[in-house]
């Protein structure tokens, strides 16, 4: 019986989503590093716009304001703030105001710049390097809290604040700042900047996806080839050791390729050898174990001397019990997949099967006490008439060897006066199954050993002059035609064995005109 070892490990992620996962990760990144990029130069792009405004109404606010001796002429008419301050969604914000804090013109406290100016020095050498007068700096800030003016803008709101230090006065006394703000909401900036990354990301996503697309088709295409092996070697009949052929593939696939077809070489050589080592060693023990069984049948029959007959029968009972495990093996190789028997199947009616081989065993029966019959008794609804045909596609050889052995486990081990019945009838769970069974009314088998008497060389109890192999060879055969087979317990006692096969609906003849 042929063992198939599942793998040791685990299926991992397929090769088709591991190239498209590494293929399309950089894409990924460079979408998300274009989209941040792409924000950073719209929001410098709207801060350069912003900014050149606010540098404008700065100026314009600034022209506003003349110097009069050490004070100031304010000539700001309400006409020109109504301008400023047209539209409330994005009104500006301005603060007039002589360094350090004292107010002097603005609706809004704004946050001070983070570098200040001092008052302007007499000496060359004292002029202020922290900023130069009339140079305007852009900074952000944010709404400052507890704002005793009028609040336009809710507090903490993100501002873009232009500052710009004037210088006033007469020649007469010291020269003072005057520090000129105008800020602007930053809503507006981040909105024009989110417009900008939106337009920009919206094709850079159709651009990504058509590369996705592309990139999946082109790893098909790669796969393909791989994909048409495993079809071969899926699609192959356990039987089918011919080399793989493929028409064109890549280099990487042909060494692959290459390594599959030496070993299947391999195991087709050793397949054979394997076949004609059965062969020959079927010719080598089976004739001499006939001759020396036929050998020791007539010494036993001319022998007069007790303790002489005693040793010949133990000698002739060692030769049919190594036939019948020569046999055994023999038939257990034949069932095996590599078999052309196991492959060679027709159909055949298994009720008239059954018969035969029943009847077959019946003279053995009668010798040992036990009764051996079928259960054709078609008052039921289970079990068919003797007659109605039930049609299975198996090789017939083996099937006869499956009964034969399971026949023969039951005369073993049921004892004299017990029976033993053959019976054949359709599944109760599937229709298009039938059910063969052997039951008989011995000792049985422990509920603990039912699963462990199918393995070779295992026997479940230690009478009779069994080999373990008999139900080993009944589970090689049924498997092998798709189907399955069972131990269950007989009432009121006993052992029953239940092989369960697929049925087909028999071929009908073809009349030739």
């Amino acid at each position: 019986m042929t063992i198939t070892r599942a793998p040791t490990g685990q299926a991992g992620v397929s090769l088709a989503r591991q190239l498209l996962m590494w293929l399309l990760l950089p894409q990924l990144v460079l979408w998300m590093a274009g989209g941040v990029v792409t924000y950073r130069f719209a929001a410098g792009y709207a801060n350069q716009a912003i900014d050149a405004s606010l540098l404008q109404a700065s100026r314009s606010l600034a022209r506003q304001l003349k110097p009069i001796g050490n004070g100031l002429l304010i000539d700001f008419p309400k006409a020109a703030q109504d301008i400023l301050e047209a539209d409330p969604q994005d009104r500006l914000l301005y603060t007039v105001s002589s360094p350090p804090g004292q107010f002097i013109l603005g609706n809004q406290a704004l946050p001070p710049p983070p570098v200040q100016i001092p008052p302007r020095a007499t000496a060359p050498q004292q002029a202020p390097t922290t900023h130069l007068l009339d140079t305007p700096y852009f900074y952000d800030g944010t709404m400052p809290p507890n704002n005793t003016h009028l609040q336009t803008l809710p507090e903490g709101q993100a501002l873009r604040v232009v500052a710009l230090y004037l210088s006033f006065g007469d020649g007469q006394a010291a020269p003072q700042t005057m520090l000129v703000q105008v800020a602007r909401s930053s809503a507006n900036r981040e909105e024009l900047a989110r417009r900008i990354l939106v337009d920009m990301l919206l094709p850079m996503s159709s651009l990504v996806l058509l590369m996705t697309l592309i990139v999946w088709l082109g790893i098909r295409a790669g796969l393909s080839p791989l994909v048409r092996l495993r079809q071969q070697v899926e699609g192959r009949a356990p039987t089918d050791l011919a080399p793989l052929q493929l028409a064109s593939a890549p280099r990487e696939l042909w060494s692959l390729a290459t390594a599959i077809n030496t070993l299947l070489a391999a195991v087709q050589n050793t397949v054979a050898t394997q076949k004609r080592f059965i062969g020959d060693a079927a010719h080598q023990l089976r004739t001499p174990l006939a001759g020396l069984k036929s050998q020791t049948e007539i010494a036993l029959q001319s022998a007069t001397d007790p303790e002489l007959r005693a040793r010949l029968q133990r000698v002739h009972d060692s030769a049919t019990r190594s036939a019948h495990l020569v046999n055994q093996l023999l038939t257990l190789a034949r069932a095996e997949p590599e078999s052309v028997m196991a492959q060679d199947r027709q159909q055949f009616d298994l009720q008239r099967m059954a018969q035969s081989v029943t009847a077959e065993w019946v003279p053995r029966a009668l010798r040992l006490n036990i009764d051996l019959g079928m259960d054709q008794d078609a008052d039921d609804d289970t079990t068919p008439p003797a007659d109605s045909p039930v049609w299975i596609e198996a090789n017939e050889l083996l099937m006869r060897e499956a009964l034969s052995n399971l026949i023969d486990n039951a005369l073993h081990y049921a004892g004299p006066g017990s029976q033993v019945t053959v019976r054949v009838r359709p599944s109760p769970l599937s229709p298009s199954t039938t059910q063969l069974e052997v039951v008989d009314n011995g000792p049985g088998i422990a509920p603990e050993d039912h699963d462990r008497v199918f393995e070779r060389f295992v026997r479940a109890t230690d009478t009779g002059e069994g080999c373990g192999l008999g139900l080993a060879i009944v589970k090689e055969i049924v498997e092998r035609h798709a189907g399955r087979v069972t131990l269950f317990d007989a009432q009121p006692q006993g052992l029953g064995v239940r092989i369960e096969l697929p049925m087909v609906q028999p071929q009908k003849p073809q009349h030739h005109p």
